[in-house]
């Protein structure tokens, strides 16, 4: 049988137990008024939207950016840490092509397309000389 002292301990562990596992829900930021003023202009945007397969599309994106919003992940990045992801993109890459994917990612060669559109496509042309011939032999 076992004594009171060890009933009592046995609860406060379990209480604290449960406690430490809420811990990180109260660690969370609020979710603010403005966050869900902006999902519900989102969402309202996405149901305006014609074609079916894009409303399901932008009403996930939309419940995305209020998730990671209420987490404090800021929604749009600065400039520099969208430069910094795509350098680290470019390291997957081998050798001279991880050289020619950072000079495009830092502004080199020419931007078409759009995100909207499908993609952003960077294009950067580099001149090859080309190899020297040898002589041809005389006739």
């Amino acid at each position: 049988m076992t004594s009171p002292h060890t009933r009592l301990a046995a609860r406060l562990l379990a209480v604290a137990t449960m406690l430490l596992f809420q811990l990180p829900a109260w660690a969370a930021p609020p979710a603010s008024a403005s966050v869900q003023s902006r999902y519900q202009q989102d969402r309202a945007a996405c149901l305006d939207s014609s074609s079916q397969h894009d409303r399901n599309s932008c009403l996930r994106e939309a419940g995305a950016v209020r998730a990671e919003s209420i987490r404090g992940h800021a929604a749009s990045e600065t400039a520099d840490a969208r430069a910094r992801n795509a350098l680290q993109r470019c390291n997957e890459l081998p050798g001279d092509m991880r050289g020619l994917c950072e000079r495009r990612v830092r502004g080199e060669g020419t931007v078409s397309g759009s995100v909207a559109a499908g993609g952003v496509l960077r294009e950067l042309v580099i001149p090859v000389p080309a190899p020297a011939q040898a002589p041809l032999p005389p006739r």
